[in-house]
């Protein structure tokens, strides 16, 4: 890399460094993070258990989010430096470091502009994301399948943790239905943008005359609750199946009556769990999951009876069709609530979604001001 691309890196990248300051309200966090740990010497404080948890969950958020920005600053100082050596004295090992310095700081400045836009209460948890293929068949359910890879994949480049909770083989191919756990910071922020119906329009490698297919799948996310949030479920509300599990799990998993399915009656939300080797971890695994979706419909509630002016602002995006993949008789691939569109399908289908994640998560912010 020549030394004057470099230093226009640097200085494209000055007034970003500020504003990400300025969006992570780093200076508040500081004030807020002392503010807490003075909080936590008190008596009445640390006595209360409960009251400490949620002090000490929101001072690791603080932290973190300090933690990060110090992380930028001091990215973007040793690559200034770096610079002003190389411009004393050239050295071809000290270019290749300022090269990968480079790289390495607009990689996390992107994902620190990202997080900055993620400042919901259950942004930070870690994320259920069900998968449900629409009507159309193996076409429709081989369709739910490539998402689910496209998740997982996302999942992988993040370093994030990937569980499969529950899973429904497909009658030929693809999937009848997928729960994944996805576990690592702000899981739930970046996902919750990817709620809604994905619409795939190719050539079907399951029609032998070789005709276009349009398939839908539809993708929900929902948070994994914090321990201290209570959600109140009526044992006579429930129904509580058993039955034995398929799909990937050794060689144990067809043996027994060991996958759960809950129904909570009055609002006929179904949750199940598979993936656990004994009927009582699947049973809690499952409650757990309950909790958390009726924790969400109850916040999707809340949202529905806000004033029409403040819902015109802000997209309903589940059950609505968000994203479209076309694989002919052109490549392309458009989100319809922010119009970002791409020809590279391989490199979305293989995870890459950030740019959709992205721009649908400022579309919001704009929204909301």
């Amino acid at each position: 890399m020549e030394l004057f691309e470099a230093r226009n890196i640097i200085e494209e990248s000055r007034p970003k460094v500020e504003k990400l300051k300025e969006f992570l309200k780093v200076d508040a966090a500081w004030s807020r993070a002392e503010e807490i740990r003075e909080m936590m010497t008190r008596e009445e404080i640390w006595s209360d258990q409960k009251k400490t948890k949620e002090l000490g969950r929101e001072l690791r958020l603080l932290e973190d989010t300090i933690a990060r920005f110090q992380q930028i600053r001091d990215a973007y100082d040793e690559i200034i430096l770096l610079a002003d050596l190389l411009e004393e004295e050239f050295d071809p090992g000290m270019s290749s470091d300022l090269e990968k310095h480079l790289a390495s700081f607009q990689k996390e400045l992107k994902n620190a502009e990202l997080q900055s836009l993620l400042s919901e209460k259950n942004d930070a948890n870690n994320a259920y994301l069900e998968i449900h293929p629409g009507a159309g068949g193996t076409e429709s359910q081989d369709w739910a399948s490539m998402l689910m890879r496209m998740y997982q994949h996302w999942a992988d480049y993040r370093k994030y943790g990937v569980e499969i909770i529950d899973y429904q083989d497909g009658e030929e191919a693809g999937i009848k239905s997928v729960t994944l756990f996805i576990k690592g910071p702000y899981a739930h922020g970046y996902l919750k943008t990817e709620n809604g119906v994905h619409r795939l329009v190719r050539i079907s490698p399951f029609d032998s005359n070789k005709r276009r297919h349009t398939s839908f799948a539809s993708v929900f996310v929902y948070p994994e609750l914090d321990d201290e949030i209570e959600i109140e479920i009526n044992e006579k509300d429930l129904r509580i199946d058993t039955f034995r599990a398929s799909g990937a799990g050794g060689q144990h998993i067809n043996m027994t009556d060991s996958a759960v399915r809950i129904t909570h009656l009055p609002t006929n939300i179904v949750v199940q769990c598979q993936n656990e080797r004994s009927q009582i971890q699947n049973r809690e695994q499952a409650f757990k999951m309950l909790k958390a979706r009726l924790y969400q419909a109850e916040m999707e509630k809340l949202e529905a009876a806000k004033t029409q002016v403040e819902n015109s602002k802000k997209d309903n995006a589940w059950g609505s069709q968000i994203r479209s993949y076309v694989l002919h008789p052109y490549k392309m691939i458009k989100d319809h609530r922010t119009n970002v569109e791409t020809g590279n399908v391989d490199a979305v289908l293989d995870g890459d979604i950030d740019m959709f994640i992205f721009c649908y998560l400022e579309h919001l912010q704009r929204a909301e001001r």
